[in-house]
């Protein structure tokens, strides 16, 4: 009996238009104007683009964060600390490249099987 109750409301509810498109609570959309076949949007204008191949092997480009100002001038490989050249610059080491005492291999090792298994898990039935 609670069945057919629960459905006799659901059924009144889809019946009557607009009864479930502003329920209580929530603010109306607001109308926007100006949205016609003429209207013409206004793209963004991303950052100017350095082509000159003077200034880019002189100079970081887009490294100043600042409005005002120039972009930084690049020092000579002396004046850079040494594990700056050493950083791995390429993808990732795999599990097996790393040295199973180091933290960074339990880390991706604890990684690798959380993702097994939420894989594994994904595919398990009821």
């Amino acid at each position: 009996m609670a069945g057919r109750a629960v459905w006799r409301a659901v059924g009144a509810l889809v019946s009557r238009p607009g009864a479930a498109a502003h329920p209580r609570g929530y603010a109306k959309k607001p109308v926007i104007k100006g949205k016609g076949k003429g209207f013409v949007k206004e793209v963004q204008k991303g950052p100017e683009v350095c082509k000159d191949p003077a200034i880019l092997t002189t100079h970081a480009m887009g490294v100043n964060i600042y409005k005002s100002g120039a972009d930084v001038k690049l020092k000579e490989d002396s004046q850079y600390p040494d594990w700056l050249f050493q950083l791995n610059l390429g993808p990732p080491k795999s599990l097996e490249e790393r040295s199973p005492d180091t933290p960074e291999y339990w880390k991706l090792l604890r990684k690798l099987h959380m993702w097994r298994n939420n894989r594994l898990a994904k595919t398990k039935k009821f």
